[in-house]
C-alpha cells in the first residue's frame, strides 16, 4: 500500500512543471529595436526591415504605425498571471516615407497616462491614439470580456 502511495505521489510531482509559461505577443524586444530607428533618418523600408509589419496602421496627414509588445507570465504555481512587458511604439511617417515622429511607451508610462474625459466630434490624431490606448487598457483590465458581457446582459 505504501509503495502504491509513493508511486502515485511521484507521478503527480513529476508531471508538475515549475517552469514559468510566457505568452508573448507582438514584436519581440521592441525596446531594443526602437533604438535602431532614428527620426528624420529612417525610412519605411528601414522600419519594415527592423520591426516588420506594424500591428496597426492609420492614415491622417502622416501615416501612423503602431507596434505592440506584450508579455504575460504565470508568476506563481497556482496560475496567477502577471503582465511583465507592455510596450507600445507610435511612429508617424511623412508623405516622403521618412520617420517624422517616434513615441515609445512602456508599462510604467501606460500607468501615468491621463486620459482626457472630453470628446470632440471631429476625427483627429489625438482621438485615434486615445481610442487605441483606451481599448488596449480595457483589454488589459478585462481580457476575457467578462465585464462587457455582464453589461450587455443587464441591458436586456
Amino acid at each position: 500500500m505504501k509503495l502504491f502511495f509513493f508511486i502515485s505521489i511521484f507521478i503527480l510531482i513529476s508531471n508538475c512543471s515549475f517552469n514559468l509559461v510566457d505568452d508573448h505577443h507582438g514584436v519581440f524586444y521592441l525596446e531594443k529595436k526602437e533604438k535602431k530607428i532614428e527620426v528624420q533618418v529612417s525610412n519605411t523600408n528601414d522600419i519594415l526591415s527592423i520591426l516588420g509589419e506594424p500591428s496597426t496602421k492609420s492614415t491622417f496627414d502622416n501615416d501612423v504605425w503602431i507596434y505592440i509588445e506584450r508579455k504575460i507570465t504565470n508568476s506563481h504555481f497556482f496560475g496567477r498571471r502577471e503582465l511583465v512587458v507592455n510596450n507600445v511604439m507610435i511612429l508617424e511617417i511623412d508623405d516622403k516615407g521618412i520617420l517624422a515622429k517616434k513615441d515609445f511607451f512602456d508599462i510604467n508610462d501606460m500607468r501615468d497616462i491621463d486620459f482626457d474625459q472630453n470628446r470632440s466630434e471631429s476625427l483627429q490624431k489625438r482621438n485615434f491614439i486615445y481610442n487605441f490606448l483606451s481599448s488596449l487598457r480595457q483589454r488589459i483590465n478585462d481580457p476575457l470580456g467578462v465585464r462587457k458581457k455582464k453589461r450587455q446582459q443587464g441591458v436586456r
